[in-house]
């Protein structure tokens, strides 16, 4: 459990580069120097790499139980790995559904046998499981469906929403589109085909309307809200506005990088609940993440079959996978301007530890875990649907040229990933939760 990575440029919060090396021991980080003279296990030499914090992705949907053959926790875990992330928090909407203590345990089970990164997982609301929702203290938060899901997850009824949001203390995150409205607009395009309707019928009002309806509800009990993938320019202006010391909220790279015009290319590939939205959207987004109206990004992974997305709108299942592509995204993003390296380590890295009270992740600092990702940001390799470690073998991204791929993934003080490959005997381990209410000051 003692390593040391040598001829590293280290990321600090500040966003400065320190050149030096780095050495943990028990998965804590220990040292910060250069030239340092210790005993390790496990010796790196990173080569000038950049060694930044392992990623935490908020918002994963790994499939199992039910549809493994889509991903299942190993299979995900080792894709995120590949993509630098050392946490992942994943959701309820599996077969059967996460909404029970019992189910939860089974989830955190499966996590301790198959994962190779640490994990979470979320215990889903249903119009009548609150004594679960309050009973299940494992669970990182309680995830709300305003809109669709799978089985008996829509939650969309006031007196529903209102008993949850009034009862308990623990994170709620709600997927906010207005059910109703939505009903309403599919009615409107019946029998269209048409890929990019699924914009026009999910649309900026339906995504408006539910995240009012959580914020007067989060207002009416202090309760602490977190509001997932937000999506349109219309959310972020208003949350600017709204927004209390317990709300926060998070974009993903589909929204920040994609476009409808996607649509056109991709088809059903693009299509994903809340959908992508205009240039000006994304523009707004991105503006909101720099001025801190957005917390955090996640990446929503919901990975299908190309031969599911293959039968067509409106059969095909909404969801993309990302787990893998976002952090070397943002890292283009970061070298072409768009952002800073601070501003990056904060979105991808401390704030989502910071608001699901998860202690000691998201830094390069004496004294936090040692999660961290060794990143190349000298070369560039395209998206390659055929490399994806994902069990569905395709990304949106595929043939995006793109800097700032993980070269090696350690979790706890040990390599889990390695120029191309998942080591032996790799593994996770379950996360932690503090009180995350109110929300710890951002320092």
């Amino acid at each position: 459990m003692r390593l040391l990575i040598r001829n590293a440029r280290i990321a600090l919060p500040s966003g400065e580069l320190y050149h030096g090396d780095l050495f943990s021991e028990d998965g804590r980080i220990v040292a910060i120097g250069r030239d340092i003279d210790r005993t390790a296990d496990t010796v790196i030499d990173a080569k000038g790499h950049m060694l930044m914090p392992g990623v935490m992705d908020p918002q994963v949907h790994f499939r199992e139980p039910g549809n493994e053959q889509k991903e299942d926790i190993s299979s995900g875990s080792r894709a995120a790995a590949k993509g630098g992330v050392t946490s992942f928090l994943e959701m309820p909407n599996t077969n059967p559904s996460t909404t029970s203590p019992a189910a939860l345990a089974d989830k955190l089970a499966r996590g301790a046998e198959k994962s190779v990164v640490n994990y979470g997982f979320f215990i889903g609301a249903t119009p009548d499981n609150l004594d679960s929702l309050l009973a299940a203290d494992a669970a990182c938060g309680i995830k709300i469906f305003m809109g669709a899901s799978t089985g008996n997850l829509l939650v969309d009824q006031e007196k529903d929403l209102d008993r949850i949001f009034a009862h308990g203390r623990k994170l709620i995150a709600v997927h906010a589109e207005d059910e109703a409205r939505i009903r309403e607009r599919r009615a409107q395009f019946s029998g269209s085909c048409e890929p990019a309707d699924h914009s026009r019928i999910r649309d900026e009002e339906s995504a408006l309307m539910a995240t009012r309806r959580a914020v007067r509800l989060s207002k009416k009990y202090q309760r602490r809200l977190h509001i997932l993938h937000l999506s349109t320019g219309v959310e972020t202006e208003f949350l600017r506005q709204e927004k209390t010391p317990y709300i926060s909220c998070e974009a993903i790279p589909n929204h920040l990088f994609l476009t409808t015009d996607a649509y056109a290319k991709m088809g059903p590939l693009a299509q994903m609940n809340p959908p992508i939205r205009s240039e000006q959207d994304r523009l707004v987004l991105w503006e909101g993440l720099r001025s801190g109206v957005i917390d955090c990004i996640a990446t929503d992974h919901a990975p299908h079959l190309l031969t599911d997305k293959a039968l067509g709108y409106p059969r095909a299942p909404s969801g993309m996978p990302g787990v893998e592509t976002s952090l070397p995204l943002m890292l283009t993003a970061m070298r072409d301007g768009h952002c800073s390296l601070a501003e990056l380590q904060r979105w991808m890295c401390y704030n989502p530890a910071r608001l699901y009270g998860v202690a000691n992740k998201g830094r390069i600092a004496i004294g936090w875990d040692a999660d961290l990702t060794l990143v190349d940001m000298v070369h560039e390799r395209p998206v390659r649907n055929e490399e994806m470690f994902t069990r569905v073998g395709w990304s949106p991204f595929n043939g995006w040229v793109l800097t700032g791929w993980p070269v090696t993934t350690i979790v706890g003080g040990r390599v889990v990933f390695d120029k191309g490959e998942i080591l032996p005997n790799a593994h996770g381990q379950p996360l932690r939760y503090i009180e995350p209410t109110p929300l710890p000051a951002v320092d």
